[in-house]
């Protein structure tokens, strides 16, 4: 809808809405840029609490997927005005803990009444206007790093349905309350060119290696990697299934048919784009199209660097892994192997 509207021509816009980025980013100072995003959903588990906590980390993403730091969250509620205000407060903690985590301070907010719960923040970061990080850029060769498990999106339509067990709840919870923090400082604290740097040798200037990044939420894996060819020049991609990493009990819940709804939309809108040269199971091929909630960041990372940048990631507690590479433009632009 954005794009019928009259376009706007600001020169210290960096990253508008042309090519899905995660965050829209805004010039100020020659050294400094804004970086803004915002995002609110309805509960997906019970707890309150914990619902807060997967909100914040969630509307953090965005920030970490630009390269960014945190820096201020406006907290957007939507509450029945006959609810349980113990509730909202419980919402509200969850969510400030996970702001307190990222070093992200809450200034304010607006709440309206409504009969459904809904509840995220709007933040705002910095980050230098030389190292942006964007959704495009990948380059033929690139490997394809990713940092968290599919599965949120099954895994929540059980919960809803009754139907989850505890083990695959608290798997799929200890997910989505994870920042992407860890996984963020480790890709901007590493800058070099073709290989990356040593801490010593940091500078303001982007890494050469890491060409392209992103979070997966709620287009899924292939709706969000979709984006990011379009979003560079002449390539495509090859996905190796037997790496994609799964919460446990994701493959279950596919096959026992908990689909959330974005799922099937996302497979009628970007399935058109996939080649899957192999037999893949259609659970397997469900979950590529799963709407991730707080999902982990891909990452287009030069072949000469990526097992130096996997070494890091590990060593910084994040569960990264490679899932595949870019090639030379072709149609359909995403190849789906076993």
């Amino acid at each position: 809808m954005l794009g019928k509207l009259a376009r706007q021509h600001d020169p210290n816009v960096l990253v508008g809405f042309d090519h899905a980025d995660d965050a829209g980013v805004y010039q100020f100072a020659p050294d400094a840029a804004l970086v803004q995003t915002v995002d609110f959903f309805t509960p997906i588990v019970d707890d309150p609490y914990t619902f807060g906590q997967i909100a914040a980390a969630n509307s953090l993403s965005d920030i970490y997927a630009m390269g960014a730091r945190p820096l201020t969250a406006l907290a957007l509620v939507c509450f029945p005005e006959k609810g349980d205000l113990e509730i909202l407060e419980r919402i509200l903690a969850g969510g400030l803990s996970k702001m307190m985590e990222a070093g992200c301070t809450i200034i304010g907010g607006h709440s309206i009444r409504d009969d459904e719960t809904k509840f995220g923040y709007s933040v705002t970061g910095t980050v230098n206007p030389g190292r942006v990080m964007k959704n495009g850029g990948a380059k033929v060769g690139d490997r394809l790093l990713l940092t968290k498990a599919l599965g949120t999106g099954v895994i929540s339509t059980a919960i809803k349905k009754g139907v989850a067990k505890q083990v695959w709840i608290d798997a799929v919870v200890a997910s989505m309350a994870m920042l992407n923090k860890a996984a963020a400082e480790v890709i901007t604290n590493h800058v070099g060119t073709g290989a990356l740097a040593r801490p010593a040798e940091r500078s303001s200037a982007p890494n050469d290696a890491i060409h392209a990044l992103t979070d997966i939420t709620g287009f899924g894996l292939i709706g969000h990697l979709r984006e990011m060819l379009l979003a560079s020049e002449n390539v495509s991609a090859e996905l190796r299934v037997s790496r994609v990493p799964l919460i446990e009990g994701a493959i279950e819940c596919a096959r026992a048919g908990d689909i959330p709804g974005g799922l099937t939309a996302n497979r009628e809108f970007a399935e058109c784009v996939v080649d899957y040269k192999e037999k893949i199971s259609d659970d397997m091929k469900a979950l590529l199209f799963d709407p991730q909630t707080s999902g982990g960041l891909l990452i287009a990372v030069a072949k000469d660097s990526a097992a130096e940048l996997q070494k890091a990631l590990i060593s910084g507690g994040v569960n990264v892994v490679e899932i595949g590479n870019i090639l030379p433009h072709a149609m359909p632009l995403i190849s789906v192997v076993t």
